[in-house]
């Protein structure tokens, strides 16, 4: 990345971030009643997760789980479908019924807009790692590291669902940091959408 390359990709997230928090704000009037009203507790989801370089940042959701999917996680472990360092299992009995719709529909993700305006995320990048999965990662796992994790890359329109091999979501990583153009970046954002309204690849 030149400094006219940076410049270019964080003029695109402060223009993006800006627009995806006001949209944010407007979808809080509908999503917060309904995540308060099926599962008592905050509407917002806050997890530490790793950045660019190692720099652990608290990133955004709408919470889709009950309040306790943190602990209930350990008793599914066995059930992961995922080959490699990422959980993800079928039907999870953690996500709530408003839960389910705002993955669906990505909705969840707004909030994130917030960590793209801290710089802390991209709106396009790499997928932003737990902590645990980074302490167990391979030389060259850390490569997906070297720049911002964003909230939508090549491992989302690639059909994100489907993916149960963490060497292939780390080989997507890749592409995009070694192909990176702001012309990628564009035709991502587009497949994006396009896969949200379709409801292609959601969790």
């Amino acid at each position: 990345f030149t400094p006219a390359e940076l410049f270019i990709k964080r003029a695109m997230d402060i223009c993006g971030g800006l627009t995806g928090l006001l949209i944010t704000g407007i979808l809080s009037i509908f999503v917060v009643p309904a995540i308060c009203l099926e599962s008592p507790g905050p509407a917002i989801f806050k997890q530490i997760r790793v950045g660019k370089n190692g720099r652990k940042f608290a990133i955004y959701k709408f919470r889709s789980m009950y309040m306790d999917a943190e602990e209930r996680k350990r008793e599914l472990m066995e059930k992961n479908e995922m080959n490699g360092l990422m959980f993800k299992i079928k039907d999870d009995p953690r996500i709530t019924r408003t839960g389910r719709f705002i993955r669906k529909t990505s909705i969840d993700e707004f909030p994130q807009f917030l960590n793209v305006l801290k710089g802390d995320m991209s709106i396009v990048g790499t997928r932003p790692p737990l902590i645990g999965e980074v302490s167990l990662y391979e030389l060259h796992h850390r490569a997906r590291l070297a720049i911002k994790p964003g909230i939508t890359g090549l491992w989302q329109i690639s059909g994100r669902s489907d993916i149960t091999d963490f060497e292939e979501v780390v080989r997507l990583d890749r592409e995009y940091i070694e192909n990176w153009s702001f012309g990628l970046d564009v035709k991502i954002l587009v497949k994006t959408v396009l896969a949200v309204f379709m409801r292609d690849g959601a969790v």
